[in-house]
């Protein structure tokens, strides 16, 4: 149980050993299978506070100072695999370098990783910096609530109630931890009430509730469109569905993670299968070297190291998330012009609307769905039950010509394969989710549109 990423396999033995087993975020944070459970579960495995420790060189190192609960009488397996994950956890939340100076004023900043183990479970690191109470200059800390459940937005709010009680004292916080952990995840849709007493304000009652859509219940596009246009979000967009190398660039870790997971939620329903890494710690600034593809933040105090990197071709790179850096150039070449003018109005259309996640998401999955949404017809079932996707024929149906090149290209892409592989195991595998339905209403208009 190793907790590893693909990074992992660009560094030295040398550097693997004199850093220990800790093994970043890989692999899809959008994975259905390993995100979507039933309510019922704990909230989370642990919450631990990181602190800067200054060592003997003058170099600060993030160093656990608390661990909520403290586990007992585990099997030894067990016991090295936590072991493994608190050695992993400080560099993700600090992933900004070593050199700090203690600090008078700090914004506080949320933010998160994925931790993937070699049984490909993962585990999502829900950060909380800030700057603790008290007089003078002091040094920023981490509140890390580890995770197996994905919800961004419910931990945000759990992460705002845990500050709320720092800044009185670190004793309030576990009887509110204490009653978190004691109460179920809520089903999709459904509310937890979790009774907190505050010192001088009383017993307060927080209410949780876990959205009724799980599709984007870890997801914020609002911070993507504040901080891109319309034709970057595309552009973008347009990258990530031919599996290209993506680097975005912005200098506050809370920005690079949430636009980092609103790209990947764009690709509803396929799902990014390569590296992925929010926050790139800056001991492993070289993953931007690695030849496969991968979706990256780095911060931008960074971008001269970046630049230095031997590359093996120049990637789409966003600087402060406002403008493309630099970039391959055939990106607003890539999907079918009509489609691509229908999202960019759409995009314009709701950029200020307060349903924004649901209708964002809406006009990427509509793309999906007129370009390869006729998949289902073209798999040819075998007696056994298994299927196969007759590729020439599902390319050739496709009427427009721009449309016909685009998906050429998709069909090679490994997100591609992995959703029709999954779909070739049962024709019941898809049934009932959201995808299939805006195929089904897609396909219903046409009809009525043809008679």
């Amino acid at each position: 149980g190793i907790y590893w990423s693909q990074v992992s396999d660009l560094e030295s033995r040398e550097q693997r050993q004199s850093r220990g087993s800790y093994y970043g975020n890989s692999g899809s944070y959008y994975k259905r299978s390993s995100l979507s459970y039933l309510g019922g579960q704990f909230f989370f495995e642990y919450l631990v506070v990181v602190s800067l420790k200054k060592k003997s060189g003058g170099d600060y190192e993030p160093t656990i100072t608390y661990q909520f609960p403290k586990r007992e009488n585990m099997l030894r397996g067990q016991k090295e695999e936590e072991e493994r994950l608190l050695q992993a956890i400080p560099l993700f939340c600090f992933p900004d370098g070593k050199n700090w100076a203690p600090l008078t004023e700090y914004t506080s900043e949320t933010f998160s990783f994925v931790l993937t183990n070699v049984d490909g479970s993962r585990k999502i690191g829900y950060c909380r910096r800030l700057l603790p109470v008290g007089r003078g200059a002091r040094l920023p800390e981490v509140f890390c609530i580890i995770s197996c459940l994905g919800c961004f937005g419910l931990f945000s709010k759990i992460l705002d109630e845990v500050e709320k009680r720092r800044q009185i004292s670190m004793a309030v916080i576990y009887p509110f931890m204490q009653g978190l952990r004691e109460s179920p995840f809520p089903a999709p849709g459904k509310t937890v009430t979790i009774k907190s007493f505050i010192p001088e304000s009383g017993t307060e009652l927080i209410e949780l509730t876990r959205p009724l859509d799980s599709r984007l219940e870890h997801v914020e596009f609002q911070a993507l469109l504040q901080r891109l246009t319309p034709r970057i979000i595309i552009q973008i967009f347009a990258s990530a569905v031919l599996e290209r190398r993506i680097i975005f660039m912005a200098e506050e870790l809370s920005v690079l993670s949430q636009c980092i997971h609103a790209v990947a939620a764009l690709l509803y329903p396929f799902t990014w299968a390569h590296t992925y890494i929010p926050v790139v710690p800056e001991c492993l600034i070289d993953t931007v070297c690695c030849p496969t593809p991968f979706m990256v933040g780095v911060q931008i105090r960074h971008l001269q190291q970046i630049q230095d990197q031997p590359m093996e071709e120049v990637l789409p790179c966003l600087g402060n998330l406002t403008t493309l850096l630099f970039q391959v150039g055939d990106e607003e070449e890539v999907l079918p012009a009509k489609l691509q003018s229908e999202m960019l109005t759409s995009l314009d259309r709701h950029n200020t609307s307060e349903q924004v996640n649901a209708q964002v998401s809406e006009c990427f999955v509509h793309f999906f769905v007129r370009t390869v949404g006729h998949y289902a017809s073209y798999i040819k079932w075998s007696k056994s039950g298994q299927g196969n996707l007759q590729e020439r024929a599902f390319c050739k149906a496709i009427t427009s010509k721009s449309c016909r090149k685009f998906v050429k290209k998709f069909v090679k892409t490994q997100m591609f394969s992995l959703f029709i592989q999954e779909a070739e195991r049962s024709r019941a595998t898809q049934e009932g989710c959201y995808f299939q339905q805006k195929i089904a209403e897609y396909q219903e208009q046409k009809k009525r549109r043809n008679s």
